[in-house]
């Protein structure tokens, strides 16, 4: 004799949502289902915890590296003030005058369930998220950390937890997306808003020719990594502007646009590091296909052949010589109107000579500072190093060209 297995049932977090496209929804859940559905960010950027913690946890840190930018930044030391504010309004400390933006969800993938209509015509239905399905707070996530830090701690901000159960959070959730579009809603909500730095925001956006060619070159370059073939865009940091020296990566997505850009455009390409590039600001002449065509093959494998400097950290990861990098490499593009045009050999033998070690000796004046001590500090940016450390690259009878070659 053998049992009868029950009906099928979607188990997991039932919400109560109305939507307003195919793939999202809106509605408002329990605070502690919210914390449920969403870890605490601040748990998941801790490398020590996440070394012993699920495997769920470590994919949700892993996706979530992807759309959003670290708590290492102003947003993380905003943590605090959010979760006092908050406090304060659920004691009624602002009366009436305050307010808490719907936070946008993001589940990568299909809910497990979606039910009928609860009453006809309303459009309102229950989904399901079934249990360790990733879910990331792609706008709206300091909000949810500073939930967290009420929740994990709430005698400290003067609340209790029968106030924080009485908390309905309002929310939107969108699923089925990819990747990329979840990236371009972080950016759409950012950009104009709040004061997310340029270059971190414009490498969010998917819409920028600029970020695109960046990713599909860091995707395209294959490096060994622990004895493994990877893709170079595994060692490319695309959640912050600058690098640390504890970070596993070794560039900045930011910095790649910046390559990407200049050789597009040349030294013209130093003043559209910020701004947005759509196809319509392509060179003269030149149209999205042939620039991609051209450019990827092309950086790729200036990348590929000075992958050692940027295994070693050296000066070559900084924006200013990333961009001459490009101002150079531009000469060798087909729609280059200026000066003589390269071929890929005759930038190669430029560019072998040079010194990438972050040395006041090759690079101070050039792309960089020294301090007494002869610490570099390449702090100037593209824009104000660019068009010299370009010009060091390609004359190396120059006073720059001969140092950065060691030729003294």
């Amino acid at each position: 004799m053998s049992l009868t297995m029950p009906t099928t049932t979607v188990e997991g977090i039932q919400l109560t949502v109305t939507p307003f496209r195919p793939d999202a929804v809106i509605g408002t859940m329990g605070l502690p289902t919210l914390l449920q559905l969403v870890p605490n960010p601040k748990k998941e950027e801790d490398k020590r915890a996440l070394k012993y913690a699920s495997g769920t946890m470590r994919q949700h840190a892993a996706l979530r590296s992807l759309v959003q930018r670290t708590l290492t930044t102003q947003k993380g030391r905003n943590v605090l003030t959010y979760a006092t504010y908050i406090a304060a309004g659920i004691n009624g400390e602002h009366g009436a005058a305050w307010s808490l933006p719907p936070v946008t969800l993001w589940l990568d993938g299909q809910p497990g369930a979606i039910g009928d209509e609860l009453l006809p015509g309303s459009g309102i239905r229950t989904i399901t998220v079934i249990p360790g399905a990733p879910v990331i707070a792609i706008d709206g996530e300091t909000q949810v950390t500073a939930w967290h830090a009420l929740y994990d701690e709430p005698e400290r901000y003067g609340v209790g937890y029968e106030q924080l159960s009485r908390i309905r959070a309002p929310f939107e959730l969108y699923f089925g997306l990819s990747v990329e579009d979840a990236r371009q809603i972080f950016y759409d909500r950012n950009v104009e808003g709040v004061p997310v730095a340029k270059n971190l925001a414009m490498s969010m956006d998917q819409r920028d020719f600029g970020t695109q060619i960046a990713h599909r070159v860091a995707d395209t370059v294959k490096v060994e990594l622990d004895g493994k073939i990877v893709p170079f865009s595994r060692l490319v940091q695309a959640r912050k502007r600058q690098l640390t020296k504890s970070d596993p990566e070794l560039v900045t997505i930011s910095a790649l646009r910046v390559l990407v850009i200049t050789a597009l455009h040349g030294r013209a390409g130093l003043g559209l590091s910020s701004a947005t590039v759509h196809d319509g600001d392509l060179p003269e002449g030149v149209d999205a296909g042939q620039a991609e065509r051209e450019l990827v093959p092309l950086l790729a494998s200036l990348v590929s052949h000075l992958y050692p400097h940027f295994e070693a950290r050296g000066a070559i990861s900084a924006p200013a010589v990333l961009a001459g990098l490009g101002i150079a490499t531009h000469q060798a593009t087909s729609w280059v109107s200026t000066g003589s045009r390269l071929s890929q050999d005759e930038l190669a033998q430029l560019l072998q000579p040079v010194h990438f070690e972050r040395e006041a000796r090759y690079w101070d004046g050039v792309a960089a500072s020294a301090n007494a001590s002869g610490t570099l500090n390449f702090g100037g940016g593209a824009k104000d190093a660019g068009g010299r450390v370009a010009d060091a690259l390609l004359h190396p009878d120059s006073e720059y060209g001969r140092r950065i070659r060691g030729w003294y």
